[in-house]
């Protein structure tokens, strides 16, 4: 279990650095900043590599809203939610407190100006009211787990998870970063939220609430409907690969 909620805070670290990094750092660089769409690229290829190098230890989560999808799709056991859960909030913490650090290097940095915290009304970067941004919230979810459970089913093919749960997350950011910011993770909104403080903490329960919901809506949709044999047998992370074939003898 150990080595599972340590590739969980370090994946979780990654996304976070990596993705809020992006935006914090190199978004609005002079001249050569990567835009919306860099951000957006920044966000899914962290989930891409983690994938591969630490969802063979513990399938890959690096989110609460996706233990929790997995969950209620009857594919993690629930005793497991709660470690999962706090080594992915302690790893975006941590994160966070990094690019602080960082960040905090340029002269005239200011945590107030926004730090990648998600946020709506007026701290929404398009300046959506908080229905817009609950209801987006809640659907790009919805949409990324579905993902992950469909990737990842027994019958998916193997070894490409990784790759549509990237594009995936890279395309939900695409979409919703000028309504929230984009969380789709409650892990992500929490370690910004704790520098920034005032209204991104005061704002931080849309980004828990909204994202599990959807999650969870996910897991049971993929359970009950979409899974076409519910008694086949399933994984909670990557596909493992296909058994070799005995060799005639």
């Amino acid at each position: 279990m150990f080595s599972k909620v340590l590739a969980e805070f370090i994946g979780t670290f990654w996304l976070v650095l990596g993705g809020c990094g992006s935006a914090v750092l190199a978004a609005r660089f002079p001249e050569v900043g990567i835009g919306l769409t860099g951000v957006s690229l920044a966000f899914g290829l962290t989930v891409l590599t983690a994938a591969y190098a630490l969802g063979p230890v513990s399938g890959g989560h690096f989110n609460p809203a996706v233990s929790v999808g997995l969950w209620a799709g009857g594919r993690f056991p629930a005793r497991h939610l709660g470690a999962y859960i706090a080594s992915q909030v302690a790893g975006a913490i941590v994160a966070a407190a990094l690019l602080y650090l960082i960040a905090s290097g340029k002269p005239g940095f200011d945590v107030q100006a926004g730090f990648a915290a998600n946020g709506y009304g007026e701290h929404s970067p398009g300046n959506y009211s908080l229905a817009s941004a609950l209801l987006t919230e809640l659907v790009m979810t919805f949409m990324f787990v579905l993902v992950v459970l469909g990737s990842t089913h027994a019958r998916a093919p193997v070894g490409f998870a990784g790759i549509a749960i990237g594009l995936a997350l890279a395309l939900v950011h695409l979409i919703s970063i000028p309504i929230t910011n984009t969380s789709v993770n409650p892990a992500r909104s929490t370690g910004p939220a704790l520098f920034v403080g005032g209204w991104a903490l005061g704002q931080l329960w849309l980004f828990w609430i909204a994202p599990l919901i959807g999650g969870a809506a996910a897991g049971v949709l993929h359970r009950l409907v979409l899974q076409r044999d519910p008694s086949e047998p399933v994984v909670s992370g990557l596909p493992k690969p296909a058994a070799e074939p005995a060799v005639p003898s």
